[in-house]
């Protein structure tokens, strides 16, 4: 009966993962794979503000009935209130349409089904690279998926020029799928002038803009994150924000994401907030309770919201000394090279111009995972293996 099914080839990041699980060189093997924050101690962290909100949900113990189709009111004012600001025109005026859904990802396909539903001739670009991803779950809510230009390993900086070119190409309601901060998986993001640019050819050319902000608060902060979001808005851009709290709240498990669509009038966002829930109807009905309790209570409490903002750059931070101390080391051993990108990009990724040759040697001999293409992440470094994973690096560029 399914003999015409296809073999899945495989995640190539949870594929790598399932490898390095099972090397058996534990005493040096470190993982450079996989986008997760660990700790100095190499550990999955539980967050002080996500402990005393689940102890507030756990005493006493709740019914865990559905969730309403767009998740918590709180939940949902959250997500707005993080991204635009509560004190952003277009909230006061009702303009946001938003729901909560499973992960960053969710939000990814209930945004894609949603434009290709009531914009079916428009065509998806993304970043040349990007998150493997983006382009699976456009595709299959039936996109067709093109690359612009965006990276530059000659300069290890942005084709900002081509990337301008190829989005004055574009047609009328075509997405682009942008990344406002922490770009995945280059680390390299546009300035602010830069942002002033390409949105003002987006307003111009009458494009779907479709901002992806897992990471906001591990690049400048959280206001500064949200930069290229408000400046859109500001414009009077129609735009589409999906945003992720499994990384900065460490809630990885528990799928808790966002889909906000900006709209001209109150009265168009209600519409699209409605066709939303429908849409949320007839894939998984609605969003995990736990994850959405845990984020009402921590974003809606001024103490623990100051408190996780803390605990937010306390990660952002240490990431930031590891890109520093490899960029150090690396100067040091190799002093004919240039390693400032490593300063120069942001949030947990980096590029780090090593070939598919170079990263199998880190495997091979060195029991380093990271992804082919030459992303690592920059979490799962600490004071422990940094000067071995940078005399490893050493090795191989040489």
């Amino acid at each position: 009966m399914f003999e015409h099914v296809t073999p899945y080839a495989g995640d190539p990041i949870l594929g790598l993962m399932d490898k390095f699980a099972n090397d058996p060189r534990t005493d040096i093997k470190v993982n450079l794979g996989v986008g997760v924050y660990y700790t100095e101690d190499g550990k999955l962290p539980v967050l002080e503000c996500v402990k005393t909100a689940e102890n507030q949900i756990a005493n006493p113990p709740k019914p865990r009935g559905y969730l309403p189709m767009d998740g918590l009111p709180g939940y949902r004012k959250a997500c707005q209130n993080l991204l635009f600001g509560q004190d952003n025109p277009i909230v006061k005026e009702g303009r946001v349409a938003t729901v909560a859904t499973l992960g960053g990802s969710g939000a990814l396909k209930v945004g894609a089904d949603f434009i290709h539903e009531w914009f079916p001739d428009a065509k998806c670009y993304v970043s040349d690279p990007t998150w493997g991803n983006h382009i699976s779950i456009f595709e299959g809510a039936g996109f067709k998926v093109g690359k612009y230009p965006y990276y530059d390993p000659k300069t290890i900086g942005v084709k900002f020029d081509e990337m301008c070119e190829f989005f004055n190409g574009l047609n009328e309601n075509d997405v682009v799928l942008l990344h406002p901060c922490c770009h995945n998986p280059t680390g390299v993001d546009l300035t602010k002038e830069q942002w002033d640019s390409v949105l003002q050819i987006i307003k111009d050319k009458k494009l779907i803009a479709f901002m992806d902000i897992a990471y906001q608060g591990f690049g400048d902060d959280m206001t500064g994150d949200t930069y290229a979001i408000n400046k859109a808005a500001q414009i009077g851009l129609p735009l589409f924000v999906s945003n992720s709290f499994s990384k900065n709240l460490s809630l990885y498990g528990e799928r808790v994401g966002g889909l906000s669509v900006v709209a001209p009038t109150k009265e168009e966002a209600q519409t699209v907030h409605g066709q939303l829930k429908f849409t949320i109807r007839r894939i998984y009905s609605s969003p995990a309770s736990h994850g959405n309790h845990v984020v009402d209570i921590v974003m809606n409490d001024e103490t623990l919201y100051n408190q996780w903002v803390g605990e937010v750059y306390e990660m952002r931070d240490r990431i930031r000394l590891m890109r520093q101390k490899l960029q150090d080391i690396l100067s040091q051993k190799l002093p004919e090279r240039d390693f400032s990108y490593f300063t120069k990009q942001r949030g947990m990724f980096s590029f780090t111009g090593l070939t598919a040759e170079q990263v199998e040697r880190l495997q091979k001999e060195f029991a380093i995972y990271m992804v082919s293409n030459g992303r690592m992440c920059l979490a799962g470094l600490n004071n422990k293996n940094i000067d071995y994973v940078a005399n490893s690096f050493a090795e191989v560029l040489k």
